[in-house]
């Protein structure tokens, strides 16, 4: 036993593979990450670390409704639930992990009866209880167990981004049910003024001459036109509805929500640099716990190289097959040393597999880094841009606004102003409003984008 133990300590001493080293995160390319909305230099410039991105949910989405709905959500979604059974699962391997240090112990009683011809019967019996303790002097165990907690750090890692889509998808959601429900508004209200304005003109056709029945068709057209609009936005919003309840895992029914005006959403961005940028992204932690368990396996690869020290131990009380009676405790002691001499080359090509995952994980964090800056990129432009035009569309409204009651007056008055520029001028009144809520929902959307890009806020 002491020869095989300084023959495996002198192998331990002459190799120089680094087999317990730690993981040390590589250098990643995070130059430009973001780019600045606004600035010629492309590049953002924000200094701070108190950034939107470490806000909580709550903080984000103020709603009541909507804090119910993602509360609902994250209690009853499956797919997060099912997120939650595979941190279970990965959190038991990794128990094996670390039990595989412990020596095994088995008892395996043994007994037996023989007679041969007119001889007495012969009784043996054996009561053994064994250990076999596999030495971890070449880090293969280790390894192993560090590449399992890897494993279970990068599978919290994904129940997170599960978390996060859930909350960023409920909030998209309920947000587009608020603008459905103020286009529907517009809607009606535009279906009123265009029934006012055929009743006008059957009235000025029979009453005055020279208003022909074509201009009565047009303009009940135009009143049947906004009615199948309202039709098919009522649609959209059962169909919100029905896809929500199935996100908040619910039957299909009405939503309670409150109104699009009152939505009171972050309007000022200070994002950070860098990685610390994406601190809170859990994709891309993930993504580098996948490498760090990669580098692990490697060390378990080249541990494989090594001899397997494995001291075993048996104590057993027995008769020794009937030759003492009573019986007596029998002890022993072994040891073993396995060194790979050949194997068909199945080790090397496992380090050499191993290797090359490291480098693909590698190349998989890198472009998960790139990835989540151009997202947070996208986000932020889409915020500057929607606001822009939504400011310059709130202008347009007002002016249509005010086109639709002088167009009405003059045609009122004989004037020369015809049918067709009176339902011109409702018809772009009403396409200018619901342009503008359709970017005042695309800037909710872009903030909610924002969130889910800078990580999910801190947890």
């Amino acid at each position: 036993m002491k020869k095989i133990l300084t023959i495996a300590l002198a192998a331990v001493l002459m190799t120089s593979c680094g087999l317990y080293n730690k993981y040390e995160r590589p250098e990643v390319n995070t130059r430009g990450l973001v780019r600045d909305v606004t600035s010629l230099t492309d590049t953002l410039a924000v200094k701070d670390t108190t950034s939107f991105g470490n806000l909580p949910w709550r903080s984000v989405f103020t709603d009541p409704q909507l804090q119910t709905l993602i509360q609902q959500g994250l209690d009853n979604n499956p797919d997060l639930l099912n997120a939650a059974l595979n941190v279970q699962m990965v959190n038991e391997a990794l128990k094996i992990a670390k039990l595989a240090f412990l020596p095994f112990v088995a008892f395996t009683p043994q007994g037996s009866i023989a007679k041969f011809s007119d001889f007495p019967s012969t009784k043996s019996y054996s009561l053994p209880i064994s250990a076999s303790w596999n030495v971890d002097l070449f880090g293969n165990l280790l390894s192993a167990k560090r590449s399992a907690q890897m494993q279970l750090i990068a599978t919290r890692d994904y129940q997170t981004v599960v978390k996060t889509n859930i909350i960023s998808g409920i909030a998209n959601l309920y947000y587009t049910l608020l603008m459905l429900d103020r286009q529907v508004e517009i809607i009606t209200d535009m279906e009123k003024l265009t029934k006012e304005t055929w009743d006008k003109m059957k009235f000025m056709k029979d009453n005055r001459i020279g208003y022909r029945s074509t201009a009565v068709q047009s303009a009940e057209a135009a009143y049947y036109s906004v009615q199948a609009q309202k039709v098919d936005m009522l649609r959209q919003v059962r169909e919100m509805e029905n896809q929500l309840s199935l996100l908040i895992g619910q039957p299909a029914q009405t939503i309670r929500r409150g109104k699009f005006d009152q939505q009171s959403l972050p309007s000022q961005f200070a994002t950070g640099v860098g990685i610390q940028l994406l601190n809170n992204r859990a994709d891309v932690h993930a993504a580098e716990m996948q490498l760090a368990q990669c580098f692990y396996d490697v060390q378990t690869a080249r541990s494989r190289f090594y001899p397997n020290i494995t001291i075993t131990g048996t104590g057993a009380f027995t008769n020794n097959n009937g030759v003492v009676n009573p019986g007596k405790m029998l002890l022993s002691l072994a040891g073993s040393l396995v060194q790979p001499i050949f194997q068909h080359g199945q080790i090397v090509a496992g380090l050499k597999v191993a290797q090359m995952q490291y480098d693909q994980a590698f190349n998989t964090w890198q472009q998960t880094v790139l990835k989540a800056g151009s997202e947070v990129s996208n986000a932020l432009v889409a915020y500057n841009s929607y606001a822009e035009k939504s400011a310059l569309e709130a202008k347009q409204v007002a002016v249509l606004k005010q086109n639709v009651e002088d167009t009405r007056r003059l045609m009122e008055s004989a004037s020369n102003t015809t049918y067709l520029e009176v339902i011109s001028a409702q018809s772009n009144l009403l396409n200018a409003q619901i342009s503008k809520v359709t970017d005042d929902f695309s800037k909710m959307q872009a903030v909610v984008n924002l969130y889910q890009a800078l990580g999910g806020g801190a947890k």
